[in-house]
């Protein structure tokens, strides 16, 4: 299991906000200083107050609105998936950051929680995951409902090899 925890200055603003992804609260491992955020069997966030943080550490407390730690990439099943997951946190008083990429094997969308968490939602066409992005992008082009604005071409300019090199191994979620 994978427990990732956060800090929040607003422990129901974060209840609600997660709920509102589709996560539910696990009241086994909830008080007044956690609540134990269930995104799926095996993964957990644990959103804990500032203070109730800070006793599991000698280090500075990060401030998720001023500097980023962590980013939290979480698959979805499909581009719209990841649509109606972003359109549910911004509903629940998330922040986009930015607009949407589209490699064409490959959709993504980040915001941020209401405390400044970074989240990223994907989806990644599964025969790119099993061959690569280039050969995938290769074999199929750049994919299906290309978003208007976006790079994806896989091969252009600011496309995922220009922003990362040509080594396909490297792409997120392999």
């Amino acid at each position: 299991m994978i427990f990732v925890n956060l800090t929040t200055t607003d422990l129901d603003r974060s209840k609600a906000f997660y709920t509102a992804l589709g996560c539910s609260i696990n009241p086994m491992f909830t008080d007044e200083n956690a609540a134990c955020v269930v995104w799926d069997d095996q993964t957990f966030f644990m959103m804990l107050t500032r203070e109730h943080f800070a006793q599991f550490t000698d280090k500075p407390l990060a401030d998720p609105r001023e500097s980023a730690q962590v980013i939290m990439a979480l698959s979805r099943d499909s581009r719209a998936h990841v649509d109606s997951t972003v359109e549910a946190g911004l509903a629940a008083g998330g922040v986009e950051n930015g607009a949407p990429q589209d490699y064409g094997f490959m959709y993504q969308r980040s915001m941020q929680d209401p405390d400044g968490n970074n989240l990223e939602f994907s989806y990644m066409e599964a025969q790119a995951a099993e061959e690569g992005p280039g050969a995938y992008t290769d074999q199929h082009g750049a994919g299906p409902d290309p978003v208007p604005g976006t790079n994806s071409d896989h091969h252009g300019p600011g496309s995922y090899t220009d922003e990362h090199g040509p080594d396909t191994d490297t792409a997120p979620g392999r």
